[in-house]
């Protein structure tokens, strides 16, 4: 393993341990805490018992020790809502496929529509499609996720019946949700594409290589794509990290049983295992894609390398 990604794995220790310490604190701004949600729904219940339960969860102590204590059992601990009681760390586990496969499913999406499209806007600029598709490209930009998969849902579900209302754990389900996350990516990824070729097409290696009588699709298809495509991977990894944490809403509207949707149920129960076990894996992910992101730079361009912290660090070419 290079010296460049150990350093990188390093620095994720201090990034995870911010990210918990801010979320642990943040949870505790409210005045209600986990115990009045839990019994809130149970009626009457005295203060004795209350007591109890915050004694036994620990949520009696300083917030320092309630953090160290966490810390220690941290993905051992158990959700705290009513008739749960299960795991966090098996929870997490158990509802992250559905949610990586809706990411990833959108992201393959969006990619397969985007990147001809944007290929093609640039090798047609200004012209009639060009215009009609950039026109497309900011409409589709303008309309949030949500409302997308509201039309879908009353257009596609409702009135034609040609994909289930909600999430059933088939591949079908997660079409329509898939699709509701591409769409406005996929008008933001156009115009990123067709910019990123339209740089590397006015570069003086392009018209070098032509006059020495290289055909113009091997140009295309060797150099430009290869030099365009640093672009589109700095937008997928940052996607990636937006769609972690996107999707909760999308995967409440169509019931998709991911992480996400857990992380709502765990929000409005203030369930804090469960919410701050989401934080770190959503973190942990978004970290690693980012890494994943660097050395794929470096594939493409090898001429990007990254420096040791002792001759100044950072990037450069």
């Amino acid at each position: 393993m290079s010296k460049p990604v150990v350093q990188r794995l390093l620095l994720l220790i201090p990034v995870l341990f911010g990210i918990s310490l801010v979320t642990f604190l943040l949870m505790h701004v409210s005045a209600e805490d986990a115990v009045d949600v839990m019994y809130r729904q149970s009626g009457a219940v005295s203060e004795s018992v209350k007591a109890a339960t915050r004694t036994r969860l620990g949520l009696d102590r300083p917030l320092l020790v309630q953090y160290a204590l966490w810390l220690r059992a941290l993905f051992l601990g158990t959700s705290l809502s009513i008739g749960t009681g299960l795991p966090v760390s098996g929870m997490i586990l158990a509802k992250l496929p559905a949610t990586l496969a809706l990411t990833f499913s959108s992201l393959a999406l969006t990619v397969a529509v985007s990147l001809p499209l944007g290929i093609y806007c640039a090798l047609h600029k200004d012209k009639v499609p060009d215009y009609i598709i950039r026109i497309g490209s900011f409409a589709g930009n303008a309309l949030p996720g949500f409302f997308v998969s509201f039309l879908l849902l009353y257009y596609v579900a409702v009135r034609l019946h040609w994909l289930p209302v909600m999430g059933d754990g088939s591949w079908r389900s997660f079409i329509l949700p898939a699709c509701s996350l591409a769409l406005p990516m996929t008008a933001k990824y156009t115009r990123y594409i067709r910019g990123g070729f339209l740089r590397e097409l006015g570069k003086p290696y392009v018209s070098a290589s032509l006059l020495r009588g290289i055909p113009y699709s091997i140009i295309l298809r060797r150099f430009v794509l290869k030099s365009a495509s640093l672009t589109l991977i700095t937008v997928l990894a940052l996607s990636v990290g937006s769609l972690l944490g996107g999707t909760a809403i999308i995967e409440s509207i169509f019931r998709i049983d991911g992480i996400g949707n857990m992380a709502v149920r765990a929000i409005l129960m203030k369930d804090y295992p469960v919410i701050q076990a989401y934080v770190l894996w959503t973190a942990v992910i978004y970290t690693f894609v980012n890494l994943a992101a660097d050395l794929l730079y470096h594939h493409f361009d090898p001429r990007i390398v990254a420096t040791d912290t002792s001759e100044g660090g950072g990037i450069h070419d």
